[in-house]
């Protein structure tokens, strides 16, 4: 047997077919299904990029506008075509607010022309509004004066008769430092003794007579510029106790100083509040040359509205008041009271003032009378010195009022303040006690 096997030559065998793997076959199917969807995806996008580019360069017609009113000068909508309920059906546009007061007639049975108008009317034909609506007043492409108007400032230009000049300057109070930031902006028709008029000013924190700043001396000007800063040091407890006091002197060739006049601005609460700069400006004030009486003086000023039937009463300043205790801790206040028949009929008081025998006020009260009152009805002005508790001493009193309660000087003020209604009549009037203190 193994003879007959070692005879037959081993020649090569047959190979059976290969068979592929069933993962390469998946692969094959995946990849030809992957290129199908990319190809169908590609196509949907420039498909409808196609579509949006076509979009973009086409105009799509409008559809036919229902016929209007055939007859000429129709509005081809309502005034108010803001909503869409005022817009006319069949309608796809709206005509703006600045066409519709134009008239408009049919070109064709579905098409509408505006009649036409001269584009440029004459300038003395435009209409011309005072208020709000200045952008209205004036066809586009023209320029409408109105609208680059600077408001003029009342401050340069009402001078009263008999000024001694006007001073304009900035205030600010900077709370944590407890600093006092005082500007010195400028003056006009400053009333110089000579022409060549060389101002400086001089600048106190009353009741602080001693220490002062002083400006910088400006040569042969009644209208100078100044634009200098200050600072005075003040706590904020006692600041609001202060009375700035701006001296405006001129300096003469041996160079002497002259007054020209004084402004005294109190540091009141509500101008120094927010912590934010105030320009401000005052008319200067001549200084009183005359000695004090021997209580002390007090000036305010009268004005009555015999429309409004109010009585108004400025409590401006007083000088030379006897104090009776001569410390820093005293405070003096003005109590304004309206008497009828000598009888109270309402009282009101001004702040106090620490420490100063030449307190500073301008505080403003009104009173309601009727005319015919103003024969029986008057004013007492009192100064009053506080003292411990709810005590207080009185200083001295100004009674003015007609005939029936006053003489002299009392009874000219009162007089003068009824011929003269809405303005302000200011005097000084010398104090009096009615009991010893």
């Amino acid at each position: 047997r193994h003879r007959h096997r070692r005879d037959q030559a081993p020649g090569p065998r047959p190979r059976r077919p290969a068979r592929a793997a069933p993962w390469k076959v998946a692969l094959v199917v995946g990849g030809i299904l992957g290129g199908l969807l990319l190809l169908l995806l590609l196509t949907g996008v420039s498909y409808y990029l196609w579509k949006r580019l076509c979009a973009t360069f086409t105009y799509e017609e409008l559809s036919e506008t229902t016929a209007a009113s055939s007859t000429q000068g129709d509005a081809l909508c309502p005034l108010d075509a803001r909503t869409q309920a005022s817009r006319p059906p069949g309608v796809p546009f709206v005509v703006p607010p600045s066409l519709q007061s134009q008239d408009w007639v049919p070109r064709s049975s579905r098409e509408w022309a505006q009649v036409p108008q001269d584009p440029y009317p004459a300038p003395e034909l435009l209409p011309h509004t005072t208020g709000s609506n200045l952008g209205d007043a004036c066809v586009a492409g023209t320029i409408n004066p109105e609208l680059y108007k600077i408001p003029e400032d009342q401050s340069e230009a009402d001078f009263p008769e008999g000024c001694l000049g006007r001073l304009w300057f900035s205030v600010e109070y900077q709370q944590e430092a407890e600093r006092l930031l005082v500007g010195l902006i400028k003056a006009q028709r400053l009333h110089a003794p000579s022409e060549n008029c060389s101002p400086l000013v001089k600048l106190h924190l009353l009741p602080d007579e001693r220490r002062f700043l002083q400006s910088k001396t400006k040569c042969r000007t009644t209208s100078p510029q100044f634009n200098e800063h200050f600072v005075f040091q003040v706590s904020s407890k006692s600041v609001n106790q202060r009375v700035l006091r701006f001296s405006v002197y001129h300096v003469d060739r041996q160079r002497k100083h002259q007054l020209l006049g004084q402004v005294l601005f109190p540091l009141k609460k509500e101008t120094l509040v927010g912590n934010c700069r105030r320009v401000l400006w005052r008319d200067l004030e001549a200084e009183s040359l005359e000695a004090p009486s021997e209580f002390g003086d007090l000036q305010f000023c009268l004005s009555y509205n015999d429309r409004l039937n109010r009585l108004t009463v400025v409590v401006l300043r007083a000088k030379g008041l006897r104090l009776r205790e001569n410390t820093s801790f005293v405070s003096v206040f003005v109590k304004v009271s309206l008497m009828n028949h000598n009888k109270f009929v309402k009282c009101k008081k001004t702040s106090a003032v620490l420490g100063s025998t030449n307190p500073v006020y301008s505080e403003t009260f009104s009173f309601k009378a009727v005319p015919a009152e103003l024969d029986t009805a008057s004013l007492s002005l009192t100064v009053l010195q506080s003292a411990e508790g709810d005590r207080s001493h009185e200083l001295g009193r100004v009674v003015v009022g007609p005939y029936m309660y006053t003489r002299g000087r009392e009874l000219e003020h009162w007089n003068e303040m009824l011929s003269k209604p809405k303005e302000l009549v200011k005097r000084w009037h010398a104090l009096c006690r009615t009991t010893e203190p």
